[in-house]
């Protein structure tokens, strides 16, 4: 039964619709909005139109990933009588709101922010980046504000963007000469940003290097088996180094056990600890953490029509409240009224 979110704070946050999430969204925010939905009013938008910012290229794969996320949702344990889901396409109040707000923001700025920095490096844009992809930070700036969010549960590497988000609220506030919109704060967990399988950048989609939460018991094996470990440890007799070691980050962050991982880092790096073991642990608590994902996610998506159903609810509900702040903002730099009594 839905509960009553009027009194709560409101929490925002969301993913790119290019495929479907895998472990470092688990691990980098989805388990927080988890928690979150029991003391929160808490907003999940699909972000369709950012996708398009760098797929372009091929919208189908967009289009097909909005059901996949939202699904992928659902099987983690998002409730959406506690939780409101929406597709970002469907909200024209966000796409008026980062307009007005790219006249709140340099070009230079957007240039130096680190996570639009990295992300431009690392798929080799150039001066060929989308106009889109760089404008990136307003269009955030456009959904935390939209849904007048105060949280923002992101990985660190986002962190950077909730910081010109609060940037942009302050020059509109300014301007307007009162508080229009709030401010919001990063809630970043306490695991940082987990590695690829293969060691040298993030978990990203883009870098085929995740682990999917759909990903079979095989897949699961599979991608383990592959994992960067410590290319000088040739032989189980062998001292071994645990930094950079992807075994052991995934250890960090998945094994409850402390005690444990602790105990299998001395043996490690003292010798007499082969990579063969390590990963057989791994392998099995990567497969208790999925399997029942796995299994609610398979039964989910037996059943469009009732995701469909969650995105066009979560959806109408998100619109009515976007429009409501877009008018307010509108309200607030003077635009000018064709209906002076609207």
């Amino acid at each position: 039964m839905p509960i009553d979110n009027t009194r709560r704070p409101v929490a925002l946050t969301g993913d790119r619709t290019t495929g479907p999430l895998h472990l470092g969204h688990y691990v980098g925010s989805l388990k927080n909005r988890v928690s979150l939905q029991a003391t929160h009013r808490q907003f999940l938008l699909l972000a369709d139109t950012q996708a398009l910012t760098d797929n372009a290229h091929d919208p189908a794969r967009v289009q097909q990933s909005v059901l996949e996320v939202a699904t992928d949702y659902l099987a983690v344990g998002i409730d959406p009588d506690q939780t409101t889901i929406c597709v970002q396409s469907h909200l024209p109040a966000l796409a008026e709101l980062t307009l007005l707000y790219l006249n709140f923001v340099t070009v230079a700025r957007l240039e130096r922010n680190p996570t639009i920095k990295d992300e431009i490096q690392a798929r080799r844009f150039g001066r060929n980046v989308p106009a889109g992809f760089l404008c990136y930070p307003a269009a955030q700036a456009a959904d935390i504000t939209a849904f007048m969010a105060t949280v923002v549960p992101v990985g660190e590497d986002q962190s950077p963007l909730i910081e010109q988000t609060n940037e942009i609220v302050r020059r509109i506030n300014r301007q307007a000469g009162r508080s229009v919109l709030p401010e919001a704060r990063a809630l970043v967990p306490e695991i940082g940003r987990l590695p690829g399988i293969d060691g040298k950048s993030k978990m990203s989609k883009s870098q085929g290097n995740t682990i999917p939460l759909s990903a079979s018991p095989d897949q699961i094996r599979t991608a383990v088996e592959r994992m960067f470990t410590d290319p000088k440890h040739l032989r189980a007799s062998d001292p071994g180094k645990v930094e950079g070691n992807v075994v052991f980050t995934y250890l960090d962050a998945f094994d409850e056990d402390r005690a444990a991982v602790r105990e299998l880092k001395e043996r490690y790096r003292r010798g007499g600890l082969g990579d063969v073991a390590v990963k057989r642990r791994l392998n099995d608590i990567l497969q208790e953490i999925l399997a029942p994902i796995r299994a609610r996610r398979i039964a989910i998506a037996d059943d469009p029509e009732h995701v469909l159903k969650v995105l066009r609810d979560g959806t109408a509900q998100s619109r009515a409240l976007t429009q409501e702040t877009l008018g307010n903002v509108r309200d607030a730099l003077g635009l000018f009224k064709l209906d002076p009594s609207g």
